[in-house]
């Protein structure tokens, strides 16, 4: 999820590892430990100089189980090494500090899990995305009240049990909205399938996922041979199917898509993909159908796609390509939300 959202859940980890013996500091360090997963956004762009290659390693090696263990163990250790000392020493131990790590490290990936964008978990032994598509990558509704249950918790002292009480106040708050998101995405699913089947589209699969900063507004591709079929359903919609569907022709035939790195971008978007020829001559616009779109009836402003080329031997992406969002694409989005 984003980056508020992992540093809050991470924060939260910390208190349970070290709040009892170091207050809020174990919130800063919890947080520290929640951010640092993420931090292959930066190691990618170190390691490659290709955009492509750059954003596979996100959500790889450093979202993977493996990479939380050896991490607690490495952070942990350090950590321990430069706080015990002075007046600091012997107030705790190397295994706190371990433990402390790996939850806040180990939770990022896990929470990233339920969103669509999909994390390595399994890395490196898989490159297998786990992505339950049940809430969107920024949902305040599981961000905020977890946030205003630590501000105040941080007010209470280290010893005190209200402070307990408001931290499991926040997770039992937010673990509820989660559960609600998995349960509401098995009913999405139901209301899709039976809205292609109503459209008399046979589908060889389909995907749904929530839109941007709600669980409200729901959104789906399905795919036949040649085609893709885009709908949208809100649970505030008086009818029980989704009615307006937008087609859109895959172009999959465009470019030789068996080359290494436009094998990786098909990966990453899960072969839910389509191709369009841009203006510019050996560009191409490559637009990741997995998201939604930020006006439901127009499929060009879609928040995330690509312009790709072919340069120095490889092909490479200018990232995030999409329409600006305007006025007119946001008054449309709110009005689906409301349902028709």
């Amino acid at each position: 999820m984003d980056s508020l959202t992992q540093i809050i859940l991470g924060a939260a980890c910390g208190e349970i590892a070290l709040g009892k013996k170091i207050g809020n500091k174990a919130l800063l360090f919890g947080a520290i430990g929640g951010t640092i997963p993420d931090l292959d956004v930066f190691v990618g762009r170190w390691f490659y100089n290709n955009e492509i290659e750059a954003m596979a390693f996100h959500r790889g090696f450093m979202h993977s189980i493996l990479f939380a263990v050896l991490g607690c163990f490495l952070f942990g250790w350090v950590t321990y090494k430069l706080y015990n000392t002075g007046k600091r020493k012997d107030t705790t131990t190397q295994k706190n500090w371990i433990w402390l790590f790996f939850l806040s490290i180990f939770t990022h990936p896990l929470l990233d899990c339920f969103t669509p964008y999909g994390t390595q978990l399994f890395a490196p032994f898989s490159d297998y995305r786990v992505a339950f598509n049940n809430i969107s990558v920024v949902d305040p509704l599981y961000t905020v009240p977890f946030l205003i249950c630590l501000i105040i918790m941080m007010f209470f002292k280290r010893t005190k049990t209200r402070r307990t009480w408001w931290l499991k106040t926040g997770i039992y708050i937010s673990s509820a909205y989660m559960v609600f998101t998995i349960f509401n995405k098995l009913y999405i699913d139901s209301v899709f399938n039976t809205s292609f089947k109503k459209a008399n589209i046979s589908y060889q699969r389909f995907s749904a996922q929530p839109t941007i900063l709600n669980n409200i507004l729901w959104y789906a591709v399905a795919e036949t041979k040649t085609q893709y079929h885009l709908a949208f359903y809100s649970l505030l919609d008086k009818n029980n199917v989704a009615e307006n569907m937008i087609t859109v022709e895959k172009n999959h035939d465009l470019i030789d898509m068996s080359d290494d790195n436009l094998q990786t971008l098909a990966w990453f978007s899960n072969h839910y993909y389509n191709l369009s020829k841009k203006e510019k001559v050996g560009t191409y616009r490559y637009v990741d159908l997995r998201y939604p779109m930020l006006n439901p009836e127009d499929p060009s402003t879609s928040v995330f796609n690509f312009t790709i080329f072919f340069e120095n031997g490889k092909w490479d992406i200018l990232p995030f390509d999409g329409t600006p969002p305007n006025k007119e694409d946001f008054s449309k989005f709110i009005e689906q939300i409301k349902g028709i």
